[in-house]
């Protein structure tokens, strides 16, 4: 069984993904890049877009990590209800958290907009964990069943 290590998997880069939109948003980085999905030069942004630029290159991986992981669950025979509703809200919470960052963007960086996407993000690493969790948890209960 893998699926636990694509769930820590996800959990670690979604991590990095919030320190580092922190960053963005503590140093007033948010506008660097004023265009949405990509930065004005495409997909290899020029030095004053790079840290914005890599914030949203984290969030896309960390999308894909997290819907993988929800797919990997829903596949997966021994997984119990719990870990499919905290994967699922996971992947739920990341497409909001993408479209509410772009929103973020186009609404030059509204302070309620803003204040929801933390909150979102919060959830997002709720539930991620919680998936972490829960997959250890299968992962164990397979191996003692086998022996």
């Amino acid at each position: 069984m893998r699926l636990q290590y694509l769930a820590l998997a996800s959990l670690i880069v979604l991590y990095s993904l919030m320190f580092i939109g922190g960053y963005v948003s503590a140093s007033g980085l948010g506008l660097s890049c004023p265009d949405w999905p990509l930065c004005p030069n495409g997909l290899l942004p020029d030095n004053e877009f790079l840290i914005e630029w890599t914030h949203r290159f984290i969030a896309a991986t960390t999308g894909i990590l997290i819907v993988a992981t929800t797919v990997g669950v829903w596949l997966n025979k021994n997984s119990h209800g719990k870990i499919k509703v905290t994967s699922t809200l996971a992947s739920v919470f990341v497409v909001t958290q993408i479209t509410l960052g772009a929103l973020v963007i186009e609404a030059k960086l509204h302070a309620v907009l803003v204040a929801i996407h933390l909150g979102i993000g919060i959830l997002l690493f709720a539930m991620t964990l919680l998936t972490v969790l829960f997959a250890f948890r299968m992962a164990k209960a397979a191996i003692i069943a086998k022996a």
